[in-house]
């Protein structure tokens, strides 16, 4: 299979594994075919464990040169299945490392590098029943499981010696976005950045818009909001930017031109358009982690 088939193969799996959230299409993402163009997903960086409770998860550091301490990002993946994670680290972490900073993306439980290390979160929300039961899973999970994932791999951070204290931003697409808009108002970074966080199943989720807004009204960190034109839903950017903006928060809000030919192919800008973004990113990291 050719490498552009095998993206699009993981783009259309990602579709319906966000639809779901959406409360549409509930089948599953795991298909034999899926599995085998994952499967050939190599990782470039370096692989690093680290604890969070009881359970141990693995993520990828690219490094820039030189000896450190670098300023650093945590990335929080999204909900894709298999190693599509191990696709965006990839694709991000280079990206990241061209401007002197380290990219350090945790695997979450039941995902990518940690997929042994617990449910995958797709499988408990489908599992959940309804509509409104699988919203409610949704955000149980993205506020306990996954967050304490995420700041467990916040303090791995900034006791590895790799990244320096003060410069810690946090970045996320998707699941991984709205773990941002949460990590920015629990984490203390010195900046953020959402990519379309919740942009999949906000129309769907009260309890969804009520968590993230409040994040956002509470935040200690700058955001930089961002999303393609032909994502899923604009409104989270939107929404969230104005009640910033009404708390008096600092922060950022840029909707880019179209980016493929579809919804799912808009929603995975954040992993893949670099080129689009990096300027902007790059610029809000620099203004807010000196």
């Amino acid at each position: 299979m050719r490498a552009g088939s095998e993206r699009g193969l993981r783009i259309a799996a990602y579709g319906v594994a966000v639809a779901a959230v959406a409360g549409l299409a509930a089948t599953s993402c795991r298909t034999a075919g899926t599995r085998r163009a994952q499967a050939a997903v190599a990782v470039t960086g370096e692989v690093v464990t680290f604890a969070s409770g009881q359970r141990t998860l693995h993520g990828v550091v690219h490094k820039p040169a030189g000896a450190g301490p670098f300023p650093a990002v945590l990335y929080n993946h999204g909900s894709a299945p298999g190693m599509e994670p191990v696709e965006a680290a990839n694709a991000l972490g280079p990206a990241f490392t061209a401007h002197g900073w380290l990219f350090f993306m945790p695997f979450r439980r039941g995902q990518g590098l940690s997929a042994d290390a617990g449910p995958y979160i797709m499988d408990e929300i489908h599992a959940a029943g309804g509509r409104q039961a699988a919203t409610s899973t949704m955000v149980r999970l993205l506020t306990t499981d996954h967050l304490d994932d995420q700041l467990a791999a916040l303090a791995w951070l900034r006791a590895s010696g790799l990244a320096q204290p003060n410069r810690i931003a946090v970045a996320g697409n998707s699941f991984g976005g709205i773990e941002t808009v949460l990590g920015a108002e629990r984490g203390g970074y010195c900046a953020a950045i959402d990519s379309a966080g919740g942009a999949a199943s906000w129309a769907k989720a009260p309890e969804l818009r009520a968590l993230m807004t409040r994040a956002v009204q509470n935040a200690r960190t700058p955001i930089f909001f961002f999303q393609a034109e032909n994502d899923f839903d604009l409104a989270p950017s939107r929404v969230l930017s104005a009640a910033m903006r009404d708390a008096g928060k600092p922060f950022e809000l840029k909707i880019y031109p179209p980016q493929g030919s579809s919804p799912e192919q808009g929603h995975t800008l954040g992993y893949f358009g670099a080129a689009v973004w990096s300027a902007d990113v790059f610029r809000f990291l620099d203004a807010h982690c000196h």
